[in-house]
């Protein structure tokens, strides 16, 4: 597949799908967790609190394993899988763009001083089922 086919296929996942398992490093042993994720062109973003295992893991080693994308429907459901560096984000912009009422359970508001968002800047990306053998995208 070209490479900007594979882009477009990698683009639809991210689109459609918005909850994955974010794995990051602990003692040399992946630790993995549901999270929200948003995505602007291939860059993640998901929003979390300075308070938690991962921004600590994350500041210990910042190379992280994504999966986005299985629905459950079938086992032929398209997926990516993203290893990337994560780093912490404390800008108030993307504070608020990535700010939903929901998370309020967990962050008071977008002004919450322990409210950051992780970003992701993928240096692999592979999708995985989507009809024949699995496409890697090196970034």
């Amino acid at each position: 597949m070209d490479s900007q086919k594979l882009k477009e296929k990698i683009t639809q996942v991210l689109g459609e799908s918005k909850v994955g398992t974010l794995a990051t490093v602990v003692g040399n042993k992946p630790h993995s967790r549901y999270m929200t994720f948003f995505n602007e062109d291939l860059t993640l973003y998901t929003p979390t609190s300075k308070e938690t295992y991962k921004a600590e893991e994350i500041e210990r080693n910042p190379y992280v394993h994504i999966l986005l994308g299985y629905e459950g429907e079938g086992m032929g459901d398209a997926y990516i899988e993203v290893q990337g560096k994560a780093s912490i984000r404390e800008d108030q912009s993307l504070k608020e763009k990535f700010w939903n009422e929901k998370m309020s359970k967990w962050i008071e508001s977008p002004n919450d001083p322990d409210y950051i968002i992780l970003e992701v800047k993928p240096e692999t990306i592979r999708l995985m089922n989507d009809n024949g053998e699995p496409e890697t995208m090196n970034l």
